[in-house]
């Protein structure tokens, strides 16, 4: 049912019931006004004749006929335009208009009462009369003229009224409710050739001043924004999930088949045991490098896949602390200092952790000096940006090569890693708005890599990247993250 004919209805049953209510309301205020009037001229006359009814009621009492009849006209006089019942010891005296005899009167009460009978209504009222020898209650009657036919005629008029507003009103409750809505049929047209699976086209709404109807075309437009959004992150799930089985498929397939070598050499017969230590060595390196990889990519897969929602304050300073923990674990022949001072950003902590690991194990891994000892030292420092420094004492990197380090599956000359730590580190970086470039260590001796990430005010009100495709494609330069295909 159309809203127009929905407020057209709820009008046109309103409208009468008001109408009927207000009708009743002003009835019983008039017929309460009526009633007061009709009471006070009652109250009135019987006070007025309340001594010629006494005077009645004695001589009745001492059985003087002549008196009795006298008084008894002096009383009925005296009423004028009221009825009179005067009821004693000696029976009734009544004259006037008034409720026939049969009618039954309430016991007598200070306040006039309605008394009905033979169709028709009295206001009656009744005052106990008293004197020397004499009792008795006087009543007096009046017609009601609160239902005279006068107020049943405004009581036809008004269910009449109520009638005639029914159509009229739900019509013109209709009309107006058509011309109101027409802005939100605009919209209801304008919205249904919408097909987001098929067009790019959105939804254009010029302001048409009628508040309801133009938050509703901003919400109209926020859902499709926000489908949008869904539907780019889900192809890109769906780009980052093909990258990961094509570049698992690739990157694994000579090192599977370098195992698969390696574990026929083991099964030939004779194989002296100096040979057998060696080819399970090789085996060792080429299991840990393959299963070093696989979770460098799962890395890469959760930051191009990671929600605004999961970003909170923390501080560097104690994610630090707790991966050079880890790293002096796995490499106690290792020395790693580390200098920090509370430094709290808006980060994905796990990505700072994967930041900072990686970055570390490079050190270990690429900066041991010429006799092979490894010293790293890492900072964190905070003056209006956060800044992270990872230094070793290793043969450092040449600046022709500080760019094709970040690149995906890059491996020096000898490496055994999977080629990804670094390019782990600048995904990282570019998720939380900062950079990292690698130059030379304190002195000129060994490698710098430096990240520098944006203090907490900036970083809470900037976005993640729209486009995350670390693990598609690979990073080129890191200060400005561009990336090119591998």
């Amino acid at each position: 049912m159309r809203l127009s004919t929905r407020i057209a209805l709820a009008v046109g049953v309103a409208v009468p019931i008001l109408v009927l209510a207000c009708g009743w309301l002003l009835l019983a205020l008039v017929a309460r006004d009526l009633h007061r009037e009709e009471d006070g001229h009652l109250r009135t006359r019987a006070t007025a004749i309340a001594h010629d009814a006494r005077t009645l009621l004695r001589a009745a009492a001492n059985d003087q006929a002549t008196a009795e009849a006298n008084r008894q006209r002096r009383l009925f006089n005296a009423a004028l335009d009221v009825g009179v019942r005067l009821t004693g010891p000696d029976g009734t005296f009544s004259g006037g208009p008034q409720p026939d005899a049969s009618v039954p009167l309430p016991h007598a009460s200070k306040v006039p009462v309605t008394v009905r009978g033979a169709g028709r209504s009295w206001r009656a009222y009744a005052l106990p009369v008293k004197g020397p020898q004499v009792s008795g209650t006087l009543w007096v009657f009046a017609p009601d003229t609160a239902n005279r036919a006068q107020l049943g005629l405004v009581r036809r008029r008004t269910a009449t009224t109520a009638l005639l507003a029914a159509p009229l009103s739900a019509l013109l409750a209709w009309a107006v409710a058509s011309g109101a809505t027409r802005p939100l049929r605009r919209l209801r047209r304008s919205a249904a050739g919408l097909d987001p699976r098929t067009s790019a086209v959105r939804l254009e709404h010029r302001p048409t001043r009628v508040t309801e109807v133009d938050d509703l075309a901003a919400t109209l437009r926020t859902v499709l924004a926000r489908y949008d959004e869904q539907a780019a992150r889900t192809a890109q799930a769906l780009d980052t999930a093909r990258s990961f089985s094509a570049a698992a498929s690739h990157e694994l397939r000579n090192p599977l088949m370098s195992m698969g070598t390696n574990l026929d050499v083991l099964a030939l017969p004779g194989l002296p045991e100096d040979e057998r230590a060696a080819v399970v060595d090789e085996l060792r390196a080429e299991h840990a490098r393959l299963l070093g990889m696989l979770v460098a990519l799962r890395e890469l897969g959760r930051g191009d896949l990671v929600e605004p929602d999961a970003f909170r304050v923390r501080d560097v300073a104690e994610t630090a602390d707790a991966a050079v923990a880890e790293a002096r674990r796995q490499a106690p022949d290792a020395r790693i200092t580390l200098v920090a001072e509370p430094a709290p950003v808006h980060c994905w902590e796990p990505g700072i952790r994967i930041l900072l690991d990686n970055l570390i194990g490079n050190a270990l891994a690429h900066g041991r000096d010429a006799r092979g000892r490894a010293e790293v030292a890492v900072a964190v420092r905070a003056d209006g940006q956060v800044l992270i420094t990872v230094d070793d004492r290793g043969p450092g990197i040449p600046p022709d090569a500080r760019e094709e380090v970040f690149r995906r599956f890059h491996r020096g000359p000898g490496s055994t890693g999977s080629g990804l730590g670094l390019t782990l580190a600048a995904q990282q970086a570019a998720l939380h708005g900062g950079t990292v470039e690698l130059g030379e260590g304190p002195g000129g001796v060994g490698t710098r890599c430096t990240v520098r990430l944006p203090a907490r005010a900036a970083s809470e009100s900037s976005a993640l990247p729209l486009q995350r495709d670390w693990l598609t494609l690979t990073a080129a330069r890191s200060q400005s993250f561009h990336k090119e295909p591998s």
